[in-house]
């Protein structure tokens, strides 16, 4: 759960994902959003994929991302418990239960 607050702690990786919520994009396309350099967008990303918010797949020379929202469904249910005084597992079932958002 550390890598997750870390990756949120950054508001550039916070525009990357906002980015994302839109629809599966390429690391070049998300690049040319951003003023900053390729490597340092992919040192982003990496952190983002560590942390299970975002997931990646190989296509032929480019490499898409994608939101995974099952983390922060995750993250969610974690901190409704403490505001219900509940535990993680009956907050969970709480979420599951609510519609989902698809990307």
């Amino acid at each position: 759960m550390n890598n997750l607050f870390k990756a949120l702690n950054d508001p550039t990786r916070r525009q990357i994902l906002d980015l994302l919520r839109e629809g599966d994009l390429n690391a070049g396309e998300i690049a040319e959003r951003f003023d900053m350099t390729k490597p340092s967008i992919s040192h982003h990303l990496d952190l983002l994929r560590q942390a299970g918010l975002v997931e990646s797949v190989k296509q032929g020379q480019f490499i898409t991302y994608s939101l995974n929202t099952t983390v922060l469904d995750d993250l969610l249910a974690w901190l409704m418990s403490f505001q219900k005084n509940e535990s993680p597992a009956s907050a969970t079932n709480a979420t599951e239960q609510a519609p989902k958002q698809i990307r």
